[in-house]
């Protein structure tokens, strides 16, 4: 009786997990990093940071879809050990908000960013670079 119940729910979670991963793939909802950067979901949004020394990328995606960022603005934190980096994020194309400047960005830098589009709320990212 138990084997039959141990079968039971093994068959039932193979099922569940063989259509969660077909509604991820047929709705976009993969969260891999399609610029090299860390990837976090946050509002049914994707957001990619991609951070280097000299510029800091964020990469939106809607699902699965690129975000229009026309009209968008942002700010990020970027904290690395004892040093806090802040820079205004702007709009570079259709789904990205960019920053130039110095920035320290070594692994284990966290950077949170707010982000504004046109008709929508406020989203507040957090990220740990790795």
């Amino acid at each position: 009786m138990k084997l039959k119940r141990f079968w039971a729910t093994a068959a039932l979670l193979a099922t569940l997990g063989t259509a969660m991963a077909a509604q991820e793939h047929e709705h976009g909802h993969g969260h891999e990093p399609m610029h090299g950067g860390v990837v976090v979901e946050a509002s049914d949004m994707d957001f990619e940071l991609v951070a280097k020394a000299d510029v800091v990328t964020l990469y939106l995606r809607d699902h699965g879809k690129p975000a229009i960022t026309k009209g968008g603005s942002g700010k990020i934190t970027l904290l690395s050990g004892s040093d806090k980096t802040e820079a205004t994020l702007v709009p570079a194309g259709d789904n990205k908000l960019e920053a130039k400047g110095s920035f320290k960005v070594a692994s284990g830098t966290k950077a949170v960013a707010m982000v504004t589009l046109p008709g929508k709320k406020a989203i507040n990212v957090r990220f740990a670079l790795k």
